[in-house]
């Protein structure tokens, strides 16, 4: 009976004390927890000191997403012997330069993709990547400060397709207005003296015209974190056809080294766009399609693979 009981009460003493020690033990980390935050704040505040120095800031980030597959007699599936894939690239980058009385933004990117699916038992099938998103987006921004939130501002921005029908269409804003710098890394541009020049075979559909310009753009990068997004809109004087806008959105997260995830998603509005492709895709015999007969679906993409930070 004594040794039961000595034997409960050392049990007990034992498991008392390691209680005690992983009360402790949290406690600890909490503390240490506490510290690195404190310690993060402290340098996130010099930080943005650094990015408030004059001088250029510059960074490249970049998204790319591969997905290879190959079936051979896989007799479950409709198409048994099939090879596809699909592959896709984003780059974003920006050189900012900041001074004391003027700055200047400059940006670039592209969004490249391919795609494949060859059902090798159809010889008529293409067996080929074929494009399936092309977008290049190209601008620079100077401003003349007339205080820390207000310039007087020159935009000038190019958009086309590189990998297809390069400037066929291409978009080429150039105009001239103000620009309120909310923060450091967030800009609104309005420029109400714009010209929308268009590049295009079909001047009976993409026409140049003069209008308004508005921007925002916010760019920023953080430790592992790189972000960026631009939303770009023209509104035409001449027509509401004639108006277009631009939204995308880059995220890279760095998990080793330079390497992480990545993330890019876009979406557009262009009604000339529309009424082009779907005039060139006409049935024989049809109609052919107007600006008042057209249907302006919304066009997206996304792209999710391995960042790259350089």
């Amino acid at each position: 009976m004594k040794k039961t009981l000595l034997f409960l009460a050392l049990l007990f003493t034992v498991s008392n004390a390691l209680a005690q020690t992983e009360s402790e033990l949290r406690a600890l980390k909490k503390v240490k927890n506490d510290s690195i935050s404190q310690i993060q704040s402290r340098v996130n505040a010099i930080q943005s000191k650094i990015d408030a120095l004059p001088g250029w800031k510059k960074a490249v980030f970049g998204t790319l997403g591969v997905n290879l597959s190959s079936f051979d007699s896989w007799y479950s599936q409709g198409s048994a012997n099939v090879s596809s894939g699909n592959i896709g690239l984003t780059a974003n980058a920006y050189a900012n330069l900041r001074q004391s009385k003027y700055f200047w933004r400059n940006s670039l990117n592209i969004n490249l993709g391919w795609v494949k699916f060859d059902d090798k038992d159809d010889p008529t099938d293409d067996n080929r990547f074929q494009e399936a998103t092309d977008v290049f987006n190209m601008t620079s921004l100077y401003g003349y400060k007339l205080n820390e939130k207000i310039a007087i501002s020159a935009l000038a921005e190019y958009r086309t397709t590189i990998l297809s029908n390069f400037n066929d269409p291409g978009y080429l804003d150039i105009g001239i207005g103000g620009t309120w710098t909310v923060f450091d890394n967030l800009v609104v541009v309005f420029h109400a003296l714009n010209y929308n020049l268009v590049f295009a075979n079909n001047d009976a559909v993409f026409q140049s015209s003069l209008g308004a310009k508005i921007v925002a753009d916010y760019t920023r990068t953080i430790s592992k974190v790189s972000f960026k997004t631009n939303l770009s809109m023209f509104y035409s004087y001449d027509s509401s056809n004639f108006s277009n806008y631009t939204w995308i959105n880059s995220f890279g997260y760095t998990l080793w080294k330079n390497m992480g995830v990545g993330f890019e998603f876009g979406i557009r509005g262009n009604k000339q766009e529309a009424l082009n492709f779907e005039n060139n895709n006409l049935a024989m015999g049809a109609i052919p399609f107007t600006f008042d007969t057209v249907d302006n679906k919304l066009q997206s993409y996304y792209l999710v693979g391995l960042n790259y930070k350089f």
